[in-house]
């Protein structure tokens, strides 16, 4: 048979995509591939479950505004397919003279940005949140949780329902393109399409590369390691709690997060992973870090960031570094409040120069569009991404 279309990629994005395509062209013939057995079950399933704001980026970026629009569409989505969320906003805490200076910095962003954002003084911050300690904070209010797992499969079923066909367990084993149509063959099969979509995420390089593109880019695994607090904790935080950010660093640094499961998590950090797809702590896979050892864009971004990788690296072998991060605004935890919780792992796009990837990265050809870096907060973000790869699909 052949497909109108081909969607390889079960995460959010993937299935986004093959959900909008469907809504877009009603009738169409698609087929959506994911190698594992059931949906979600990497990167979209192993991370925060937080609907961002939008409160980061640089305002008129494409990332600030896909944010904006996709914290409205996810919680639109939710409401009409009987999602539970909780939009019980964010508070960034600044500890210090440094942190309340970027603080004023980054209300004036979230306010370019259209994102209301409110100052709280200590003494506010210590009604809103009694175990929080800080010399001030930003309020975002309608920043919200949800579980992402549960939206995917929201989305599958409607593709389903729209006449798109999902088959799970297949690994796409080859990819050739011709002048009318895109091959795509795994094990003992092969399917036809007009065109191709990779959302491969995690795999998005090597997709890209056994489908014969030039990229100058490889997927480097960073490692983000949670902590679950006891149930008697759950309670301890009645808003989203971050730090305010540096600048400098491509990561928002450790918080605690309320789940929509009613539990807080702790974290993450960010340190390399020696498995794209290894969850258990002592994950190790030989190919995966051949991949990025060999590639001379992992030592030039890990000499311009060792100082903070050195830190990253100390505090996930040494866990009562990593509570003293946490303690710096919630002086209360303590070392037996630190429960194991399972890892995500984040596909970092990085070039050959050692620049980390911080936008949205494709590759295409007359019949392929691949998506090869779909940054955080992709989770969020996955309806109005799903819009931008169709503008450039169908056009």
């Amino acid at each position: 048979m052949l497909y109108d279309y081909c969607v390889i990629g079960g995460g959010i994005v993937g299935l986004a995509t093959a959900m909008r395509l469907l809504q877009a062209r009603p009738g169409c013939s698609l087929l959506l591939l994911e190698k594992e057995g059931s949906l979600g079950r990497h990167q979209t399933g192993h991370n925060s479950g937080v609907i961002h704001a939008g409160i980061y980026y640089p305002p008129g970026s494409l990332k600030a505004e896909l944010c904006r629009k996709g914290a409205q569409a996810t919680k639109e989505f939710c409401a009409e397919n009987g999602i539970a969320f909780d939009t019980c906003g964010k508070l960034l805490v600044a500890t210090t003279a440094l942190e309340m200076k970027r603080m004023e910095a980054l209300l004036e962003r979230s306010r370019n940005n259209a994102v209301e954002v409110h100052r709280v003084d200590a003494d506010e911050l210590r009604e809103r949140e009694p175990k929080i300690t800080g010399l001030g904070a930003l309020f975002v209010p309608s920043t919200g949780i949800v579980d992402y797992g549960e939206v995917c499969h929201a989305m599958g079923r409607c593709i389903q329902a729209g006449g798109g066909e999902i088959r799970l367990g297949t690994e796409v084993r080859a990819i050739k393109e011709a002048s009318s149509d895109v091959t795509i063959s795994a094990a003992g099969e092969s399917w036809r399409a007009r065109k191709l979509i990779a959302c491969a995420g995690l795999q998005s390089d090597r997709l890209a590369m056994l489908a014969g593109l030039a990229i100058d880019h490889r997927i480097v695994p960073f490692r983000g390691e949670y902590y679950k607090l006891p149930a008697s904790k759950s309670r301890i935080v009645n808003h989203l709690i971050y730090p305010i950010p540096d600048p400098d660093l491509p990561f928002l640094g450790i918080h605690l997060t309320r789940m929509i499961d009613g539990s807080v998590t702790v974290g993450p950090n960010a340190v390399i992973g020696f498995a794209r797809e290894g969850y258990p702590r002592l994950s190790v896979a030989p190919r995966d870090v051949l991949d990025y050892a060999f590639f001379p864009g992992f030592w030039r971004t890990i000499l311009r960031n060792r100082s903070s990788a050195v830190t990253e690296l100390r505090n996930s072998l040494w866990k009562r570094g990593y509570l003293e991060e946490c303690r710096k605004y919630c002086p209360s935890l303590e070392l037996s409040d630190l429960n194991p919780h399972e890892a995500g792992i984040r596909a970092q796009a990085v070039r050959r120069d050692g620049t980390l990837v911080h936008d949205f990265l494709f590759a295409s050809t007359d019949r392929m569009l691949h998506v090869c870096n779909a940054p955080s907060p992709a989770a969020t973000s996955a309806i109005p991404i799903a819009d931008m790869i169709l503008e450039r699909i169908l056009a």
